[in-house]
């Protein structure tokens, strides 16, 4: 423990924004980072408790209060060799995790818990900056060879992990550039792709060969990969999103989140999409369907092409402004989350369901909703209620679907496999084997568990790469 009146000595201070008439004007990250000093003073707040629910409530279980007394005792190295015990990307999830482990805190009781993000982030970038992270090669190769499918935070992660204990490791990409949903879900302003292109740097080196253009199940059999290699590992992620099957719904004008958000990331990156259906908020009233994570970077993303307006809708209530503590603490708490998109400019609407797209010439217009209630039968279960003349109409140019995933592609890969799924439509594996129904074939990340976090998606990078190593060696060296 660092200082142990440091949690009633120093207040809670984060990361600020650069200002949004500033901000808007690009697509580079504008979060101002603490200086080293006030990083310090936020680590003593740390009080090292008995019981750190932080680590429970970070899916990759980082060990947050040694690196906290690290930084304390201005330690910056070894605090970063703790945070890459854990994490093997903490520059990703510094940027775009939602941090439960701060819910967690014990200092969350009083609505001030430890920065924890802000610090993993300037261990890491610090890290960078001094050349401290440097490739961790294998001196020792065992001869086995595992491809692994989808280059994601879970692919990544899997594959670092494994070529770091001397396996022979091929990565596989159906896009021309890596990094999944980091590279083409992201947007830039959240986090920049100089960060994954060094990292992939780092597995190069490392031994991981990268082999993009491909997609196993349509340009490579699957029967030629398990002929080839000694284990594959499916890490494709949860690609099939949920649709809004109303009146409408073909209208011109109405659009997958991700395809819009993919498109431009590929325009930052000066890659070509030409070949794919334009799709721009620019002069236009956008309207995004979703409360959550994508639907926000839509928002901040429409505002950044000049929209006219941007409206977000989300069919279940208004939560909460503040969390009921008691009830939720150290869980992750349901509360109203206003992200910094959402600060730029966009207007919000809860309980709100959508009847119909509306348009002329087959180009969208406007669509027409009604406000709902959802009230709990006898069993305890809820279900949506429309309220009575409550309809009305919005006018819109571009409809934004950003629901969520619902599970894998099933088309190509996992049809070629055919592989045993969930009744969810997700890859069926339990979470110590990581084995699918196929011999040699394992998954990981939101194919098996559903879409999810990155934080998660790395953690079960890590866990797979552990049940491969051990599958194929019996026994391992690598942390579960």
């Amino acid at each position: 423990m660092g200082k142990v009146t440091g949690f009633m000595e120093f207040d809670r201070l984060d990361r600020s924004y650069a200002p949004v008439d500033e901000r808007v004007k690009h697509y580079k990250e504008f979060i101002v980072p603490l200086s080293n000093n006030d990083i310090k003073r936020q680590s003593a707040r740390c009080m090292d408790c008995g019981i750190p629910f932080c680590h429970n409530g970070c899916p990759v279980n980082n060990l947050i209060p040694d690196w906290n007394d690290l930084i304390y005792g201005e330690n910056w190295k070894a605090a970063l060799e703790a945070l890459h015990s854990t994490n093997n990307f903490p520059e990703f999830t510094g940027r775009v995790c939602p941090a439960p482990c701060e819910a967690s805190c014990t200092l969350n009781i009083t609505d001030k818990p430890v920065t924890i993000k802000s610090i993993e982030c300037a261990i890491i970038d610090r890290g960078w900056n001094e050349g401290w992270v440097t490739p961790k090669i294998s001196h020792s190769k065992t001869g086995k060879k595992v491809a692994v499918i989808g280059s994601g935070p879970a692919g990544l992660a899997c594959s670092q992990q494994l070529a770091r204990v001397g396996h022979s490791v091929s990565l596989f990409e159906r896009n021309s550039t890596f990094g999944g949903l980091l590279r083409y879900g992201i947007p830039d302003f959240k986090m920049e792709k100089h960060l994954i292109d060094r990292r992939i740097e780092q597995m190069r080196a490392e031994g991981v060969t990268f082999i993009g253009n491909t997609e196993i199940g349509i340009d490579v059999s699957t029967a030629d990969i398990l002929e080839t290699f000694d284990a594959m590992v499916l890490t494709g992620g949860s690609e099939t999103p949920r649709n809004l099957e109303v009146p409408g719904r073909d209208l011109d004008g109405v659009h997958y989140a991700m395809d819009f958000l993919a498109q431009q990331n590929r325009r930052i990156a000066g890659e070509d999409v030409t070949d794919n259906r334009t799709i721009l908020a620019g002069g236009k009233h956008v309207v995004v369907i979703g409360g959550g994570d994508t639907g926000s970077d839509c928002v901040g993303t429409s505002i950044r092409q000049g929209a006219a307006s941007v409206t977000q809708l989300e069919v279940m209530p208004k939560p909460p402004e503040m969390e009921n503590k008691a009830l939720s603490w150290p869980n992750w708490p349901l509360k109203l989350r206003t992200s910094s998109s959402h600060l730029e400019g966009a207007e919000r609407d809860w309980s709100v369901a959508t009847k119909a797209f509306t348009g002329e010439g087959g180009r969208l217009t406007g669509l027409e909703l009604v406000r709902n209630e959802w009230k709990q039968n006898e069993n305890g279960q809820f279900s949506m209620v429309e309220l009575p003349a409550t309809e009305f109409h919005l006018k819109a140019d571009l409809v934004l679907l950003a629901m969520g995933f619902v599970h894998p592609k099933p088309a190509g890969l996992l049809d070629e496999l055919d592989v045993a799924l969930d009744e969810r439509g997700n890859v069926k594996a339990d979470e110590t084997s990581y084995k699918t129904s196929q011999e040699n074939v394992f998954v990981a990340g939101d194919m098996r568990r559903g879409q999810s976090l990155v934080v998660w998606a790395i953690k079960e990078g890590r866990r797979a790469a552990r049940a491969v190593d051990e599958h194929l060696m019996g026994m391992s060296t690598l942390p579960d």
